[in-house]
């Protein structure tokens, strides 16, 4: 819990640094991280602050995040806990002023065990409001911001219903054939498309109101383009936890061990309907 306290402390301050940093610096402004993925400056300034302070408070002994090549060994730890972080999602949605988030794992040791081994997730969502949704494996709980900085309790024990919204990622005429008949059967149902280019606010959007979101395996990028570390196992452990289920398209990505930190994966999130009709498509 005082691990889950400091990083709500932090988010503020990213939060309060959004303007300073677009004062500095010209929102436009992109490098590339080291793995070849342009970065907008605001990317550099989150993943500045989680990384520093988490390095001085030492609640952890490792920590992963999207932008660096490497695990960071903080230390004189005062925990073995090892944390996963995507600093900014969706930052290039950024310079239209749409919602963008931060999603964290922690594990009790190494990040490069099974998402399932987790023993807490969160994300935060930068919106109109800025909310803390998260697990420690005793159900799924969302908290606003006030304005002193506190979060208060807007939700307990969160289940996903049943609801006919997806959000599809990648290029329609990139979808391989299982894929394409999932996409499919979900319009002839009714489903409504609502996508928005970050992954936090999509996924947001499915807890609430039900559903599912995919980013799959597509011609190019058969391995998926979503990181199995950063972004698929703290948002698949959060739906697990509310009753809802993620997978790769033939197996619950929770139970996968990840080989490197860069590894990335197709992904399915959302109702269990829904997942086990795409598993069903997979097999067929």
């Amino acid at each position: 819990m005082e691990l889950i306290l400091f990083l709500s402390t932090q988010v503020h301050l990213v939060r309060k640094g959004f303007l300073t940093t677009v004062k500095k610096i010209p929102v436009e402004a992109q490098t590339v991280n080291t793995f070849g993925e342009e970065q907008m400056a605001l990317d550099i300034y989150a993943d500045a602050v989680f990384i520093s302070g988490l390095k001085n408070s030492r609640l952890v002994r490792y920590i992963a995040t999207e932008e660096q090549r490497t695990i960071i060994e903080v230390e004189n730890p005062r925990n073995d806990f090892g944390v996963v972080i995507d600093p900014l999602d969706g930052s290039s949605l950024i310079d239209v002023n749409l919602c963008v988030g931060s999603i964290i794992g922690i594990y009790p040791g190494t990040v490069l065990e099974k998402g399932s081994s987790m023993i807490a997730a969160l994300y935060f969502l930068y919106g109109p409001l800025t909310t803390l949704t998260l697990t420690t494996g005793r159900g799924v709980h969302e908290f606003a911001m006030n304005e002193d900085g506190e979060f208060m309790l807007k939700h307990r024990d969160m289940k996903i219903p049943e609801g006919k919204i997806y959000a599809p990622g990648a290029l329609r005429r990139d979808y391989l054939p299982a894929h394409t008949k999932w996409i499919e059967h979900l319009e002839a149902d009714g489903y409504k498309l609502r996508f928005s280019g970050c992954f936090v606010a999509d996924v947001h959007q499915i807890l609430h109101k039900g559903g599912v979101f995919s980013y799959p395996a597509f011609r190019g990028k058969e391995n998926g383009k979503l990181r199995l570390l950063y972004e698929a196992n703290p948002m698949g452990k959060i739906i697990h936890e509310a009753g809802g289920a993620i997978s790769n398209g033939t197996m619950d990505i929770l139970q996968i061990t990840p080989a490197a930190i860069e590894d990335r994966t197709p992904l399915y999130v959302g109702s269990k309907r829904e997942i086990g009709l795409i598993e069903k498509f997979m097999t067929e």
